[in-house]
């Protein structure tokens, strides 16, 4: 299930989406602010480009969304029902695992989003192999 060669290796790897090889962004630690979302132009191995289009990840703000919601939904889960915190703590972990998480949540639905317009091809995984 989370082997290379499926969409979920690729989204939460932050791998090429064709490839697999390479990390999409210039650097793999989301959690270097001024580096979160710089994203590479293209793949080194399979020169896939990033940028389908000018202002291509716009459309990751809508995914940003859903997946902050999941975020925030676990969060009230495990700090109200698991842990018993009244309403007031359990809004405030909230708000706060979303500051924490913002990075990762901003990655993935990138991640998320590339990957719902491109697929995993083997034949360029394998491409510097052969050359």
């Amino acid at each position: 299930m989370f082997k290379k060669g499926t969409k979920l290796y690729s989204i939460l790897t932050g791998s090429c989406p064709k490839c697999h090889q390479e990390s999409m962004y210039s650097n793999k630690n989301a959690y270097v602010f001024s580096e979160t979302l710089k994203v590479n132009e293209r793949c080194s191995h399979c020169n896939t480009k990033y940028r389908i289009e000018p202002s291509f990840f716009y459309g990751a703000m809508y995914v940003s969304y859903a997946v902050g919601i999941a975020f925030a939904v676990a969060a009230f889960f495990i700090s109200n029902l698991f842990l018993g915190a009244n309403l007031k703590i359990t809004f405030i972990s909230i708000v706060g695992t979303l500051i924490v998480f913002m990075p990762i949540i901003m990655r993935l639905s990138r991640n998320i989003w590339i990957n719902m317009f491109m697929n995993y091809d083997e034949k360029l995984a394998n491409k510097k192999g052969q050359s």
